[in-house]
Formats: structure tokens, sequence, C-alpha cells
């Protein structure tokens, strides 16, 4: 074997390998894309979600503050009446019309007030 055909038979395997490092860099690339784009796939299902919690949580939290400033605003009024009935030295009790639609009332508040706080410390939990 002389000297070219050395030298073509060099080249030849050059070709074969660089050829086999192409294809194999490759498919390495396109294994880290896949990768990359699951991972970035599963990381926004993840922060998805997770704003989703932060908007539920953020609207109960607005609505349990909406109702605590709705029972105080009865038990003022509440404070008002019996304060108004006793300056007039009028006997009242929970049976008053006034005082009983009043305490109704904040006893509803209260009971939604509980349910919405139970509802915000479960967010999340499943």
């Amino acid at each position: 074997m002389g000297f070219s055909e050395t030298l073509k038979e060099l080249l030849d395997q050059g070709m074969v390998v660089s050829k086999e490092l192409g294809t194999k860099a490759s498919e390495k690339a396109q294994d880290w894309g896949t990768k990359g784009l699951e991972a970035s796939k599963e990381f926004a299902s993840k922060a998805g979600a997770k704003l989703q919690e932060l908007g539920e949580k953020g609207a109960l939290m607005l609505e349990i503050k909406q109702l605590e400033g709705k029972t105080k605003k009865l038990i003022s009024l509440l404070g008002a009446e019996v304060y108004s009935l006793f300056e007039q030295e009028k006997p009242f009790s929970a049976e008053e019309p006034e005082i009983g639609t009043i305490l109704g009332q904040i006893t509803s508040l209260k009971e939604t007030l509980e349910k919405k706080e139970t509802e915000l410390k479960n967010i999340g939990k499943t």
C-alpha cells in the first residue's frame, strides 16, 4: 500500500469518525433540548398552580377582612341600640326585635367567617 492509499484510508476513517461524532453530538443536543423543554413545562405548571393558590388565598383573605369589618359595624350598632334602650330606661334583651335582628346577623357573619378561615387554611393541602 502506497502513501496515497494510506492517506486516503486515513481520511476515510477520519470522515467516518467525524460523522459518528456529529451524529452523537446531535443526539446529545436533542436529548438536552428535550430534557430542558420537559423541565420548563414542569416549572411552568408548578408556577401556575402556585399562582392560582396565591390568588385564591388573597381573595379569601380579602373576603375575611370584609366580613370582619361588617361584624365590627354590627357589634357597634348593637352597642348603640342597647345604649339607646338603656338611656330610655327600657328593658332590653335578645328578644327585642332590633337587638335580635342584629344578633342574628352577627351570628350569621361569624359562621361565614369561620368557614372562610377554614377554607383559607385548607388551600394547598390537597
